[in-house]
């Protein structure tokens, strides 16, 4: 009985580990053999491996918004690229959800995706930003000039600072004395 919990941790342990890297590629939208879709801010790109050049055209792909339900009523972008990788790409896209379909200039149907578009923040610069000279060590109060009256009086004053505690410290060893 006491052999099964340290059995059974090392099983959920393992479990998570091989879970790991699936739960990672997750984050990025493939779909199919051959249509991956990616979004960055407001761009929208899909790539494809499945079409060929035909009549010097791979193909088209279109971006569907939750309204539109045809190829033809999306915004369309021409595949461009190479035999072995075609690509497309939309820029400033609102947010939302959206389909992109690949049609091959064959007319087949190389894949078709679901993709979420977020809003795009902007950048703040708050006053945490670190400074543009780096660090200025050492400096202080003294980045201001106080002039020399004032420079005069604050070491007199460590001064007798400095005095008066060696005379309290010798004083206190030996009280007798002044």
């Amino acid at each position: 009985m006491r052999t099964s919990q340290p059995l059974l941790r090392t099983g959920l342990t393992a479990a998570a580990a091989a879970a790991l890297p699936l739960t990672l590629m997750a984050g990025h939208a493939s779909a199919g053999p051959g249509i991956s879709v990616s979004t960055n801010g407001s761009t929208v790109s899909v790539t494809t491996s499945a079409c060929t050049l035909i009549n010097g055209s791979f193909g088209n792909a279109s971006l569907l918004n939750s309204s539109q339900v045809n190829f033809s009523q999306g915004r369309q972008a021409a595949l461009t690229g190479s035999s072995s990788l075609q690509s497309a790409g939309w820029s400033n896209v609102s947010p939302g959800t959206y389909t992109v379909v690949v049609v091959c200039s064959n007319g087949s149907t190389a894949g078709t995706q679901s993709v979420i578009v977020s809003p795009v923040s902007t950048p703040t610069i708050s006053a945490t930003a670190s400074p543009s000279r780096g660090v200025m060590g050492g400096l202080g109060g003294a980045a201001k000039d106080y002039g020399t009256l004032t420079l005069v009086g604050g070491g007199a004053l460590a001064g007798i600072g400095v005095l008066a505690a060696a005379w309290f410290l010798r004083r206190r060893s030996k009280p007798y004395r002044l």
